[in-house]
């Protein structure tokens, strides 16, 4: 039964209907990702870069209670303009804020969590969540490697975002048996950077081969997502010096203020950005298209696999 608190907009539903592809989009990178009006020219243009790569943009969000799969143009302005006074709403959030009839923005976890109830398979984002530095003493482990452990849902991303420790979220990936593809590589992408020296499950050259390779994990029953790295496009790809340095500092700043918990992802990619002079906003928008472009096309061959 349809979940009866879930809207799907009306050019997604007669996609999913007709089997044809559809993409979906998080809308944390709206409110909480970039300054308006830059956040909605972005949404806009991520939307764009997927039609054109022959599919169909469904931007997730909850507003006023109500779970979106599908934002029109004008839910995509209010979401910019009412930017970080909206909710960044995670698995944990969404029950309370369906119940009193409040707007939520959705990170990996509830992206995948909506996508899933409207019959969405495939879902680009930015980075994901993971293990974050220092865990082994604080726990902060993203609830977004939970989500792709138990949703079946394929994230395509640029990696885990830098700030994190890649090799335990590699690790904890593993345990809960959830394929790390490289998309074109063999090596685990680190968002604003192409390398990390780290190695990826398997390394899928095309959207043929990722769109057969989840439909098979469909086929066998296997609970749980699948995740295909994309790396950073070259002329955009960040010093990993530079990166590196501004992670340390803006960690080391958070560590002082006692920041933690939801908090400490928002502020860190902030504090990197004004580090970098704003590089590395230009390298998050930038590979936010370049995932959308690699989803659509997967998700193209997945409806025809």
């Amino acid at each position: 039964m349809l979940n009866k608190y879930l809207d799907i907009k009306a050019d997604v539903a007669e996609a999913l209907a007709a089997g044809k592809p559809v993409v979906a989009l998080e809308s944390t990178i709206i409110s909480h990702g970039m300054p308006y009006p830059q956040n909605v020219e972005t949404a806009l243009k991520v939307e764009q870069t997927v039609r054109e790569n022959g599919a169909v943009p469904a931007t997730i969000a909850i507003i006023g209670g109500r779970l979106k799969a599908g934002l029109t143009p004008d839910e995509i302005e209010y979401f910019g303009k009412k930017g970080t006074q909206i909710t960044k709403a995670s698995r944990r959030d969404l029950a309370v804020l369906c119940a009193r009839g409040e707007d939520g923005a959705t990170t990996v976890t509830t992206t995948m969590m909506i996508a899933h109830m409207a019959g969405i398979r495939i879902f680009a984002t930015g980075g994901i969540g993971g293990v974050h530095r220092g865990a082994e003493v604080t726990m902060d482990i993203s609830a977004d490697l939970e989500e792709l452990a138990n949703t079946p849902v394929m994230v395509i991303c640029a990696g885990a975002k830098a700030i994190l420790d890649l090799k335990l979220t590699l690790e904890y990936l593993e345990t809960h048996g959830v394929p790390v593809i490289g998309y074109g590589t063999e090596e685990l992408p680190a968002f604003y950077s192409r390398h990390s020296g780290l190695k990826v499950d398997y390394r899928l050259d095309t959207p043929e081969e990722c769109a057969k390779a989840f439909k098979v994990q469909q086929d066998l029953g296997l609970k749980g997502g699948m995740l295909v790295t994309n790396p950073i496009p070259e002329e955009y790809a960040m010093d990993d010096t530079i990166i590196n340095r501004a992670i340390r500092e803006a960690l080391n700043e958070a560590n002082r203020l006692g920041i933690h918990g939801k908090e400490t992802t928002p502020f860190l990619l902030a504090k990197v950005k004004d580090l970098t002079g704003g590089d590395s906003l230009e390298s998050n928008i930038k590979l936010v298209m370049n995932n959308a472009a690699v989803a659509a096309k997967i998700a193209a061959a997945y409806a025809n696999a």
